[in-house]
């Protein structure tokens, strides 16, 4: 299991954590007023009707993806974390190496419009969504 992790360390870089929001403006004032992150960036994605937000640890460079879907008018509780990301050479081919592991690929590689990085989802044995995010 080991040997396993240290070779998927050449491969993938923990890049992000992101929550569902319910008020974007909202949810930027609490995280960066208040809890004193700062912002990385604000963007909407009309083909999926969401708009992103990143803030940033200034200590840590952790992040974490605020997203508002435009058609989710109620959260329960569980709705709140829509994924994890990590970093990644080459999405395809660490969909192929995860799919041969017998994971489950949720959305095949896109890309989406106004960006250059290829991205994927895969799950993980909890159904917690996994993005690989294509960095160079």
């Amino acid at each position: 299991m080991h040997k396993t992790f240290v070779s998927w360390v050449n491969y993938m870089r923990f890049s992000h954590t992101s929550i569902t929001v319910k008020d974007m403006d909202e949810s930027l004032r609490f995280y960066t007023e208040i809890l004193g992150l700062q912002p990385g960036g604000r963007r909407t994605i009309p083909e999926n009707r969401a708009e992103i937000a990143f803030v940033i640890d200034p200590e840590s460079g952790a992040r974490i993806e605020l997203t508002f879907w435009q058609d989710k008018k109620e959260l329960s509780e569980g709705d709140l974390l829509d994924h994890i990301g990590f970093e990644v050479k080459d999405v395809r081919a660490t969909v192929e190496r995860l799919r041969g592991h017998g994971v489950r690929v949720l959305k095949e590689p896109f890309t989406l419009k106004g960006s250059d990085h290829p991205i994927a989802f895969v799950s993980d044995p909890n159904g917690v969504w996994i993005e690989l995010v294509e960095r160079a």
